[in-house]
């Protein structure tokens, strides 16, 4: 698998930055509301084109959660990655989600009723942290 490299440092330190800030921790008035009779699903979906933002949308707006694998991509066009990520970022602020990076290639996008839990300190007995 090649490397992203810098570049993709870029995306994920934007995607930090919006995993930090005050807007995430109330969720927007217009946030998503799951049917309590329906299911939520978790889906895996390549990001292979720009225009695979639209159903990644799509899938959180219905209320599933989504692991997007954007080294597809990201072997195609690098500056493509950072538009498609800037403006799913966006988009999960606004429908009051949350968004984070899974190692190198991957980000998780959860809808208004869930958060992605995020480990604040060094854990003890040398346990293992989560991808997150």
């Amino acid at each position: 698998m090649p490397k992203l490299g810098n570049p993709l440092d870029r995306v994920i330190a934007k995607i930090k930055k919006a995993e930090r800030t005050p807007e995430n921790l109330e969720p927007a008035a217009e946030t998503i509301q799951a049917n309590p009779q329906s299911k939520v699903y978790l889906k895996a979906l390549p990001l292979r084109a720009l225009e695979d933002v639209d159903a990644v949308k799509r899938e959180v707006e219905s209320g599933n959660i989504v692991i997007l694998k954007v080294n597809p991509l990201a072997t195609k066009s690098i500056d493509d990655v950072k538009k498609a990520v800037s403006e799913l970022v966006e988009f999960t602020q606004n429908v009051g989600g949350d968004i984070a990076r899974l190692g190198e290639e991957r980000v998780v996008i959860t809808p208004a009723p869930i958060k992605i839990w995020r480990e604040k300190t060094v854990a003890p007995n040398d346990a293992l942290p989560t991808a997150a």
